[in-house]
């Protein structure tokens, strides 16, 4: 009886977990990431094979995406907040795998007919097709941008409720989720491109955006409904709250007549709309202007606007295995086998950040975790730093790194430097991870050799072992903004965040092109550890503030039974 017992306890414990929104909320994670890893991969491939192995599409790509995102962050948060929750999950949500499947379906007519495309109105049709690809496939990035906001940043920590240990194993898990997807589904991808065709990728990215839209739909409805709290949002609240009180019965409750208060409320909403009315289309079409403004305003008047910018500082990096360090590895004699089980370490890596970080916020507070976490990243990439002059390092400040590129423009040679095959489509990579962990769309038939490979052993143990202190870092300033943002900002701040973390990482963009040799890349190296430095100087900063202020206020006979529970808002 009692093994019955305990099996129907368990049955039940499962079935409850399987059917929560936790879960629900992970399933649908899964399926949106993977989806967006394949896509990512993918487009960048199917530019460079579009315009016949040149990287200018992928280049204009990159550079509409990161501009795009940059521009109109703070207006896609504020579209978040001002709109009901499920509404903004559901409509960005259909709008991402629309345009998708409609950027996969016109890339398979491309493929199928570009010959044909090329001849008609001298190729301006064929012109026409790539500049449509490029505005449907930043679109898609676009709405990819409001449904990680809605739904990492607002309904997770909704979800969680109160409870701030669930929250951080919620973020946990979500992290986790992104660093396999990462691996796997360009992999996935990558040998269906490879066994069968650009064509047949197409449409099987096509095709599973299209059901995986389905499964995504449903589930954020049953989350939605498992969840009544996501219902009520505090920008309806107020808005709601005015209409009560002009629809009351102000009269009564004033000691006046009923006539005289109905007047009154008339008086004031005729008074509100001739407000409205004043403001004209001028105002109106200055709007986006006047919300970007006040986005970013309102990010740097946040007590987190320190953290936030040691999190985007993190991105003026080239430590990561994106295809600027792979295009490097290429260099010192690293083949395709060798880097395959790099990134895969990597990955491993990031995992035991995140586990790091749920087992270090218990026993230290939030905040210490975020300083443990930049302490150990920071020693991590000193490994990085010395691998610069050690034996096999082409670290060399003589050689000028605008040489190749002056040749190139010059028509000296026919192609670009083939120290760095693929320094501009790096740009292309997923902005809103720091790192991304999908294989490089390019082989090298000959490797170069090099006379040591202590150098770049030392930088690829410096770049892996820091990703632990990395991940916990960025799961620690995630949960940082969920927690001390209020409500109604969660979106525009977070859109202002996003931004930040693009215009960062377009400016490493631009130096790795500005430095493209791989004698420079030493240089590199240096520079993104002293970003890097920086931004946990900024973190540091906003510790010893937070930590302080709490201090004091534990000194107080009044707070002392707060703070002293680590689950209170006032809790380190």
């Amino acid at each position: 009886m009692e093994n019955a017992g305990s099996k129907k306890r368990c049955c039940e414990s499962l079935r409850n977990f399987f059917t929560s929104a936790k879960f629900l909320i992970y399933l649908g994670h899964a399926l949106s990431t993977w989806g967006d890893r394949m896509w990512n991969f993918a487009v960048a491939v199917f530019l460079v094979e579009l315009y016949g192995n040149s990287l200018l599409l992928t280049a204009v790509y990159g550079l509409v995406v990161a501009g795009s995102v940059l521009l109109l962050g703070a207006i896609i948060g504020d579209w978040v907040d001002k709109n009901p929750r499920l509404k903004v999950a559901q409509t960005s949500l259909v709008v991402q795998n629309s345009a998708v499947i409609l950027c996969g379906a016109l890339l398979m007519v491309v493929f199928n007919f570009k010959e044909q495309l090329s001849g008609l109105y001298n190729g301006w049709i064929l012109t026409t097709c790539y500049i449509m690809v490029i505005t449907i496939a930043n679109i898609a990035n676009l709405a990819s941008t409001a449904t990680s906001i809605t739904i990492q940043r607002d309904w997770i920590v909704v979800v969680a409720g109160e409870d701030r240990s669930k929250l951080a194993d919620m973020n946990a898990t979500v992290r986790i989720i992104d660093q396999l997807t990462n691996i796997l589904a360009p992999m996935l991808v990558g040998q269906i491109m490879a066994f069968g065709s650009h064509f047949v990728g197409c449409g099987f990215i096509s095709g599973w955006n299209l059901c995986s839209m389905c499964v995504e739909y449903f589930l954020l409805w049953k989350v939605y409904q498992k969840t009544p709290a996501l219902a009520i949002k505090a920008g309806q609240k107020e808005e709601d709250q005015e209409l009560k009180q002009l629809n009351a019965p102000q009269g009564l409750e004033s000691g006046e007549k009923p006539a005289e208060g109905s007047q009154l409320m008339n008086e004031s909403a005729l008074a509100k709309m001739d407000a409205q009315s004043q403001k004209g289309c001028c105002y109106q079409m200055s709007e986006p202007f006047h919300t970007f403004r006040d986005g970013w305003v309102a990010y740097y008047n946040q007590s987190i606007f320190f953290a936030g910018m040691s999190l985007a500082f993190l991105y003026m990096t080239v430590l990561g295995f994106d295809c600027i360090t792979t295009g490097y590895a290429y260099t010192q004699g690293l083949n395709g086998s060798i880097l395959s089980l790099l990134m895969g370490a990597s990955a491993v890596s990031g995992i035991c950040g995140t586990v790091a970080f749920t087992w270090i916020r218990k026993r230290c507070g939030l905040i210490r975790t975020g300083f443990i976490s930049g302490v150990a990243q920071l020693s991590c990439l000193l490994l990085c730093v010395v691998s610069v002059f050690m034996p096999g390092s082409p670290f060399d400040l003589s050689v000028s790194p605008f040489q190749d590129m002056l040749a190139h423009l010059m028509g000296d040679t026919g192609s670009l430097p083939e120290a760095n095959p693929t320094p501009v489509s790096m740009l292309t990579t997923n902005s809103q991870s720091l790192v991304n962990d999908s294989t490089t769309p390019y082989e090298m038939e000959e490797v170069p050799q090099v006379e040591s490979y202590l150098s770049v052993s030392l930088l690829f143990a410096g770049v892996i072992a820091a990703r632990v202190g990395l991940w916990s870092f960025d799961l620690t300033v995630t949960q940082l903004i969920q927690e001390n943002v209020i409500e109604s900002e969660r979106g525009i701040i977070n859109g202002v965040q996003n931004s930040m973390n693009y215009l960062m990482d377009l400016l490493h963009f631009i130096m790795v092109i500005l430095a493209p040799n791989p004698e420079a890349f030493g240089l590199l190296v240096i520079i993104s550890v002293s970003f890097v430095a920086m931004g946990h100087m900024m973190y540091f900063r906003f510790a010893f503030k937070s930590l302080r202020s709490r201090l004091f206020l534990c000194c107080l006979p009044e707070h002392k039974t707060e703070t002293d529970n680590p689950s209170l808002p006032g809790a380190v």
